[in-house]
């Protein structure tokens, strides 16, 4: 079995934080997914390759398994992330579109979640919270920045045309409100772009879990529309070099300027 996750260690109050760009599944669990699960749809395509390189000395932690194996951005206890709203959980049952992923009768148990939390998903936030003591002793602070995207047309999700930029705070608090503000700065003046805060992606379960900006941790989601990097957000969702560029400009513009705010979160 790969390892789980893999961090990258730097010295900037800033950790990127990939809980869905893997692509590892274990052969055994592999073999249960039907033929649309092994397209592996669900998948944050590319986003580590879109923020590399962007901060300097950043710290990153990618989950390298894919969220159909686990999802490492749910509750570990189960609980919905938008009750009442459709979604997917744990360990999903079906893909975006609300269709199923696995064979008949090949769905996992408990005892399958039970294996694949010890196997995967605690390992993967033992790592983050361990990247995140490690850089809140450095500076006494530090910004968790949850690197995401999504296809920009899922109307098992949500209807119409998803922003291009969305940004999830938790309704303001899971960070300090000038991070909140000053990527929202950023999205809003950035041409060519729309951007939402705090719309139908209000931070997923790693933002809310670690975003305690009392304790000097603040964590901030950012969701993107794939349509802003892909060539096309079907199959085989290959990387738009010209569409990245772009948008990378404007990424980058957020990370240094959450960046300069750190110093003053201090508590």
């Amino acid at each position: 079995m790969t390892t789980p996750y893999e961090t990258r260690q730097g010295t900037s109050p800033i950790i990127l934080g990939f809980p869905h760009t893997g692509t590892d599944v274990p052969t055994d669990i592999a073999e249960r997914l039907n033929d649309n699960g092994r397209i592996l749809a669900d998948t944050d395509w590319h986003i580590h390759r879109l923020y590399d390189g962007l901060l300097d000395d950043v710290t990153t932690v990618r989950a390298t398994f894919h969220r159909y194996v686990i999802d490492a951005n749910r509750d570990p206890e189960g609980g919905s992330l938008y009750p009442g709203q459709n979604t997917t959980g744990l360990v999903p049952e079906t893909d975006f579109d609300g269709k199923a992923i696995w064979k008949d009768g090949q769905a996992p148990d408990a005892a399958d979640i039970a294996a694949r939390l010890r196997d995967f998903h605690a390992p993967y936030h033992a790592a983050l919270a361990a990247e995140i003591e490690r850089v809140r002793a450095i500076h006494g602070v530090v910004i968790l920045y949850d690197c995401h995207s999504i296809r920009s047309h899922i109307p098992f999700l949500f209807e119409g045309k998803l922003p291009d930029f969305n940004i999830g705070t938790d309704m303001g608090k899971t960070c300090d409100s000038a991070i909140e503000q000053a990527t929202l700065t950023v999205t809003q003046a950035a041409q060519g772009y729309d951007s939402v805060l705090n719309g139908r992606f209000k931070g997923g379960w790693t933002t809310r879990h670690y975003g305690r900006p009392e304790t000097g941790v603040h964590a901030i989601q950012m969701e993107l529309a794939q349509s802003t990097h892909l060539q096309t957000e079907a199959p085989p969702f290959a990387y738009d070099a010209a569409k990245a560029d772009r948008l990378r400009i404007h990424l980058k513009d957020i990370l240094v300027r959450i960046e300069q705010i750190a110093p003053g979160l201090k508590r």
